[in-house]
């Protein structure tokens, strides 16, 4: 792609860098057959291609974003399924996240919506304030088909009020700043554990389990002190500086630990929509002075999802597996597509003893993407039915997945959810999940009802 930027619009960093993934696009179309969007929408804006061509214009011209480009950008889910498609190695997800800063920088979106992202800028990354909002939409909950009017706004409102889960589990004790001491002996390892912020409130279990599971396997875990969100649910809505102090803060705990304390093997990531931002910590510091260039990268190259630490220590099973327990793999897009880890996390599965299916389509989104379930409810529910049932077509009694989101978006009809690190936890001489109850009841409900 041939681009026409200005010697001083290239003295901008993230121009120089879009201008160089710009140049890497061979117009080839491969990204749209794998694109959420452009298969449920069918218009070319709506791929990774058209999307591409758009922000080319916006960048170049140096004028304010215009609504068509942000509502198609707005619409991309970045679940980077154009990226492990592209045979050129385009690198959408910096392009578009540039983008994203950008519109945010130059474009005045209507105050309802202003003030929504706002709200869930200042929300959700907070455990306490998450809880509290928790709570409120829990109790309005029954309400949310009461909302009246099919506009954007009142289709959030009403996500908003449906997301909320039947019920908000109390903080777990595991999660507070502290050392949990390996178990059994010798010490093989050291790592820090990201405990997140949406996830430590609606599922601090797999918190629980992946702690309980290293320690077991002989690694002292670290929660420090200073530790918050990674700054992905602000990245990804354009919201630059909110998501660097984010990210400052961790780098800032976990380069202390790991220079200054007893040493870090590893830093821990348990939600892979976390795990993609964290390991891209180099690449968001790449122009900041030092220390932060250098802590930054040094960070991201720690940065492991649980799946790849428990496959470097050869996880093993210790107790019989479930024989009729079957489990459908749910590959969440930040695990396949962001960090490129396909296979493990099913193999894991697999050496626990369970029988794994993976569902048709499985590159596709299931449209939770962080806030793309509040901000674009109608492509995400139309998304999230598309995935249900190609999961129900698998004729498993359990949906697994790496992400909290994933799991949140796919829970409440059909299937129960689970965290692969709970199952292997269990597996390995934790307690039973208590999605794995679930199955079994829903599995004696169903042979009950099937006619004799």
């Amino acid at each position: 792609m041939q681009t026409s930027f200005t010697p001083d619009q290239l003295k901008d960093p993230d121009t120089r860098e879009s201008n160089r993934i710009l140049r890497t696009c061979v117009h080839c179309g491969f990204c749209t057959a794998t694109c959420p969007t452009f298969v449920l929408l069918g218009d070319e804006l709506d791929s990774p291609r058209g999307r591409i061509y758009l922000i080319k214009d916006m960048l170049e011209s140096g004028r304010p974003a215009t609504q068509e480009v942000v509502r198609h950008v707005d619409r991309c889910l970045s679940c980077l399924s154009c990226m492990t498609t592209c045979p050129s190695g385009v690198h959408y997800m910096h392009l578009v996240d540039h983008a994203r800063r950008y519109i945010e920088e130059t474009y005045r979106r209507p105050f309802a919506e202003r003030m929504l992202r706002t709200v869930l800028g200042h929300v959700l990354p907070y455990p306490a304030r998450f809880r509290a909002a928790l709570l409120g939409a829990r109790a309005g909950r029954p309400a949310a088909g009461l909302v009246p009017g099919a506009s954007q706004m009142a289709q959030r409102l009403r996500a908003m009020l449906t997301l909320a889960p039947d019920r908000v589990p109390p903080p777990s004790p595991m999660q507070r700043p502290q050392v949990h001491k390996a178990q059994g002996g010798e010490r093989r390892g050291r790592v820090a554990l990201l405990t997140g912020c949406a996830q430590q409130v609606l599922a601090p279990s797999i918190n629980e389990a992946t702690i309980r599971l290293l320690t077991r396997m002989g690694i002292e875990v670290v929660i420090t002190r200073e530790q918050g969100c990674c700054g992905a649910l602000s990245h990804h809505m354009g919201q630059h500086d909110p998501a660097m102090g984010f990210a400052r803060t961790n780098i800032s705990a976990w380069a202390r630990e790991a220079e200054e304390g007893e040493g870090l093997d590893a830093v821990v990531i348990n939600t892979s929509g976390c795990g993609t931002v964290v390991k891209d910590y180099g690449h968001m510091f790449r122009e900041e002075p030092e220390p932060w260039r250098g802590r930054a990268e040094r960070v991201a190259a720690l940065a492991k999802d649980v799946s790849e630490v428990l496959t470097q220590l050869g996880y093993v099973a210790t107790r019989e597996a479930e024989p009729d327990l079957t489990l459908a793999y749910h590959p969440a897009c930040s695990l396949q597509h962001g960090q490129r880890l396909t296979g493990v996390p099913k193999s894991l599965l697999q050496r626990a003893g369970f029988r794994v299916k993976e569902p048709l389509e499985s590159h596709l989104c299931c449209g939770s993407a962080g806030t793309y379930n509040i901000l674009q409810p109608e492509i995400a529910g139309r998304l999230r039915a598309r995935k249900l049932e190609n999961l129900d077509r698998t004729g498993a009694d359990l949906i697994v997945a790496g992400n909290i989101g994933c799991l949140a978006q796919l829970a409440g009809d059909r299937m129960p959810t689970v965290h692969t690190v709970e199952l292997l936890d269990w597996m390995a001489g934790g307690p039973e999940p208590g999605a794995v109850a679930a199955a079994r009841a829903g599995r004696r409900q169903a042979a009950r009802a099937a006619p004799a």
